[in-house]
């Protein structure tokens, strides 16, 4: 399953953007999805996450900012990302979990995708 992640960009200190990133495969089942994001001389991060049972999960440097969903018939997942601050400032990262069917054996397989990066840039 491949991930590819768009719709990164610069943005003013105050403003947003939006996160797209599009699952494409065969026979695959998405059940958890995340963004991550690994900012300049820093570690990656968990952003936010929908789990397989649902929660939705955020950084506390995130939350009542972000907003992360999904669509499911689309096999899309987005960040919605506003009153972004200069620290905001990294690549951003989707990733995607679930189950593939294997067509040689008729078999499910585990799978964890990521998407390839998309930078986001906060001036202030």
């Amino acid at each position: 399953v491949q991930l590819q992640a768009s719709g990164g960009g610069s943005a003013q200190a105050g403003g947003s953007l939006r996160l797209s990133c599009v699952a494409s495969g065969r026979h695959f089942s998405i059940n958890a999805v995340a963004w991550y994001r690994q900012g300049p001389g820093k570690q990656r991060e968990l952003v936010a996450a929908i789990t397989r049972g649902g929660d939705i999960n955020y950084a506390d440097s995130v939350r009542g900012r972000f907003t992360i969903s999904r669509d499911s018939a689309k096999n899309m997942i987005y960040l919605q990302m506003n009153s972004l601050k200069p620290e905001d400032t990294a690549v951003y990262y989707c990733n995607a979990e679930g189950t593939q069917v294997v067509v040689a054996t008729a078999r499910l397989s585990d799978f964890n995708s990521w998407g390839q990066g998309t930078l986001v840039t906060v001036s202030s």
